[in-house]
């Protein structure tokens, strides 16, 4: 049985393992035996950082999925806060099994307990299955984002 929660140090390595886990992930990220201290680093930022977290979907004391969901506070609209969801993957051998949706589900109920008036995500372009799993679960392409990589 799936169950989710908060990401720990322990995890990392895992979380990371699947966000190396595709096209995209593999040219971005270095899932290697002795992962590098960004990671780690990286990691500690976000559990010091209010309202900033990775969930994680465990079975069996595996991790199978991942996203990480930040409440930002703001001005715009009245002061509403929205959440953020970024870095979803769930594990190419549990794709499928409604894992996904129901990690969103948790992030969304994780949203509306902190009063965000809305649930934002960014995905990549090149990335077609997660545009119609998104539309699936009733997100709509309401703004055109841009980056700026360093």
């Amino acid at each position: 049985m799936v169950h989710f929660r908060s990401a720990r140090e322990e995890d990392v390595s895992a979380i990371v393992k699947l966000l190396a886990d595709d096209e995209l992930g593999a040219t971005r990220e270095r899932y290697v035996e002795k992962l590098p201290i960004e990671y780690f680093e990286a990691f500690a930022e976000i559990e010091l950082q209010r309202g900033n977290q990775i969930i994680v979907a465990v079975e069996d004391s595996s991790i199978i999925g991942c996203l990480q969901l930040t409440i930002i506070p703001g001005l715009a609209r009245l002061g509403m806060k929205r959440a953020q969801i970024e870095a979803v993957r769930i594990d190419r051998a549990y794709r499928g099994e409604g894992i996904g949706e129901a990690l969103f589900k948790e992030a969304i109920c994780i949203a509306k307990s902190e009063e965000c008036g809305l649930v934002q995500l960014t995905t990549d372009k090149q990335r077609e299955d997660a545009h119609r799993f998104y539309d699936r679960l009733g997100f709509v392409a309401s703004h055109e984002g841009m980056k700026l990589i360093f």
